[in-house]
């Protein structure tokens, strides 16, 4: 499946922290699967050395470049990072990609494809078609566990909203807003999602494999969690106490 050609210019982003192991393998595959698109590493200053190894495969692709940041901040600061330096430069759509290779780079087509009829395109593990491969059941229980609370709690029509393989129109994210998002773990993609569907844009889950990645250490933590609970309470009472508090017709 070869890459809408209307859509315009496509960067994909990936964000690292010690992902030497896994950051050549992935950024060849992007490059063999989609061709006409550009890369862009956004390292936080990796002690292992992720961010060296980048430069040197930015050296040799044109395609491929590097923004190094001082330190680890947390995903969602990454992206926001990402985002403006592509907004910058005038790319026309922006795709989040993990480095650890649990997002198939050979299903980026799809995702630009469903991109022709939406404003942001969320690769889904939950919804028919999807499928995750090497994650203990308690892993999988936890994620379908947080998207269905997120769904009940925010009233999202969305399946896998804390899903970090997504497509973005620049045009919506221009709509929805970057300058006071602060979501840094995880529920930055829960954020977005709920912006964009805020704004009235179209949201679209196609179904994607996830892997498991098999090096690397998984960034997932307690903090990251917590964080992610607390965000999705707090936005979903604070929607109910706005409901309550309108006047009654």
């Amino acid at each position: 499946m070869e890459i809408p050609a209307d859509l315009g210019r496509v960067l994909v982003i990936i964000p690292t922290y010690n992902e030497r192991d896994n950051i050549e393998g992935i950024v060849g595959r992007v490059r063999e699967a989609a061709p006409t698109v550009d890369v862009l590493v956004v390292d936080d200053a990796s002690p292992d050395g992720t961010g060296d190894l980048a430069d040197a495969l930015a050296a040799a692709d044109d395609q491929v470049r590097v923004l190094h940041r001082a330190g680890k901040e947390g995903l969602g600061p990454a992206y926001i990072a990402g985002f403006r330096w592509a907004a910058e430069r005038g790319y026309d759509v922006m795709v989040e990609m993990d480095a650890d290779g649990s997002h198939q780079p050979e299903e980026l087509p799809r995702l630009l494809t469903a991109l022709q009829d939406a404003d942001l395109v969320i690769g889904a593990r939950w919804i028919p078609g999807g499928t995750v491969h090497n994650w203990p059941m308690s892993r999988e229980v936890l994620s379908r566990g947080a998207n269905t609370y997120a769904r009940l709690m925010l009233s999202l029509p969305l399946h896998d909203a804390t899903g970090g393989f997504r497509a973005f129109r620049a045009a919506t994210l221009d709509k929805i807003g970057l300058d006071d998002v602060d979501s840094r773990g995880y529920c930055f993609q829960v954020d977005l999602a709920l912006r964009a569907l805020r704004e009235g844009l179209r949201v679209v889950e196609v179904p994607i494999t996830f892997v498991e990645r098999t090096q690397g250490t998984s960034k997932m933590s307690r903090d990251v969690l917590a964080e992610a609970a607390l965000r999705v309470t707090r936005w979903g009472l604070a929607d109910r106490v706005a409901r309550l508090r309108q006047p009654r017709r």
